[in-house]
This record gives C-alpha cells, sequence and structure tokens, in this order.
C-alpha cells in the first residue's frame, strides 16, 4: 500500500474539523507513523495555532496543490484540514488530477474524515460526499467534543466515528494555550486534574480512530 492521504473537512463550517485534525496528528505520532500536514484556512492557519510545523497552503492554487499532492512518499501518512466550503471543491480537483484514480489503481490511500453537523443541511452532505470520494474510504464523524448533540441522524450515518465530549475546563485551558492535546498532557506545569479528563478523552478518541484501521498502513 502506497501513501495515506487523510483529508478531514466538510462543506458546513463550526462542525470542529479542526479539532479533529489535531487529534490525528497526535494520533499519528503516538503511533510512530510519519505525518506531514497541511491547514488550508490561507494565509494564517487555525491547525498551525496548534501545531507550528503545520504548513499554511491554498489548495485551489495550483503552486500549493503541488506542494501537497507531489510529494506524498515525503511521509506514511499526509494530513490535510479543510476550510469550510472546500470539501467538495478539493475532492473534484483530486478526480480531475488523477489521483481517485491511484486509489483504484493501489497506488495510494485516501481517507476522508467527513465531520459533519447537528443540522439537516449537514447530514444532506453525506451521500453527495460520499459520491465524491470515487473509492476513497469515506468516514462520517460526530464530534461531540464541544457538547454537540446529534438528533435525527440519517442512516448514512450509523457506522460514524464518535468523538465523546471532552471536560469543558480542559477544552477551554488546551484551546487557550494554543497546544496539541499530548503536548499539554506532557506539560508536568498543567493541572493534573485536567490533564486526567484531556488523557482520558483521548484515550476514547485514539480508539475510536483503531476501530476504523485509520493506522494501517
Amino acid at each position: 500500500m502506497g501513501p495515506h492521504v487523510i483529508i478531514v473537512g466538510a462543506d458546513k463550517g463550526g462542525v470542529g474539523k479542526t479539532t479533529v485534525s489535531r487529534t490525528l496528528r497526535d494520533y499519528f505520532h503516538a503511533h510512530g507513523i510519519s505525518v506531514r500536514a497541511f491547514d488550508t484556512e490561507a494565509p494564517n492557519g487555525v491547525f498551525k495555532r496548534f501545531h507550528p510545523d503545520v504548513e499554511v497552503v491554498d489548495l485551489t492554487q495550483s503552486d500549493d496543490q503541488m506542494k501537497v499532492f507531489d510529494k506524498l512518499r515525503e511521509a506514511q501518512v499526509t494530513l490535510i484540514d479543510i476550510r469550510a466550503t472546500l470539501l467538495s471543491t478539493t475532492l473534484a480537483t483530486l478526480s480531475e488530477i488523477g489521483f481517485l484514480d491511484g486509489v483504484k489503481e493501489g497506488r495510494l490511500r485516501i481517507s476522508v474524515v467527513h465531520v459533519i453537523g447537528s443540522s439537516q443541511a449537514s447530514f444532506d452532505e453525506i451521500d453527495a460526499t460520499a459520491k465524491a470520494v470515487e473509492g476513497a474510504t469515506h468516514h462520517v464523524l460526530l464530534n461531540h467534543t464541544n457538547g454537540t448533540k446529534f438528533a435525527g441522524l440519517p442512516a448514512s450515518a450509523k457506522d460514524a466515528i464518535v468523538i465523546p465530549q471532552l471536560n469543558t475546563m480542559a477544552n477551554d485551558t488546551i484551546d487557550r494555550l494554543g497546544v496539541g492535546f499530548e503536548a499539554y498532557i506532557a506539560d508536568k506545569s498543567q493541572s493534573e486534574v485536567l490533564q486526567g479528563y484531556a488523557r482520558a478523552w483521548l484515550k476514547k478518541v485514539y480508539a475510536a480512530y483503531d476501530k476504523v484501521a485509520l493506522n494501517a498502513l
């Protein structure tokens, strides 16, 4: 199996895509898997605020598309945090330049982690996105980190990855500090209680990723 590209996105905004990308970056590092990470919230980035090694790119531009997709073999995983409204466009671009054909031919693996919100408009994205991935793996993800409730989920979300809620004070503290989850847990100057909440939560998140074999190479 070739390199693994993981695209985290949704066309709907405000669903916690960057939180998911942050957990995935830590997840691969915890498994000893090399990862290149990209933030498409150009020019300043949001993902990059928590992980300075993340590179900010504009995937609507050919130069930045080349930065991301011409060098996939530099790491085992390429992780891309897609800004709101850009998921469908990105999948269309991958189809146009032949990368989805590469999945069918076994030259690479693409997983789309589709973070949905609690609205009907977000639910309506699921089938359209699943159709657009053309052989790539489509994972629906329900992000409860901030206490989001998902009433009336469609059948297409029945096998979704589920991220549990994180203790509010722990979540707010990590956000304020602008650090990765694993980095916060390892920081001996922080509250052991809040670190305990973060550690237990991250263990559940990693188990959810293990269940769908995101770490399989």
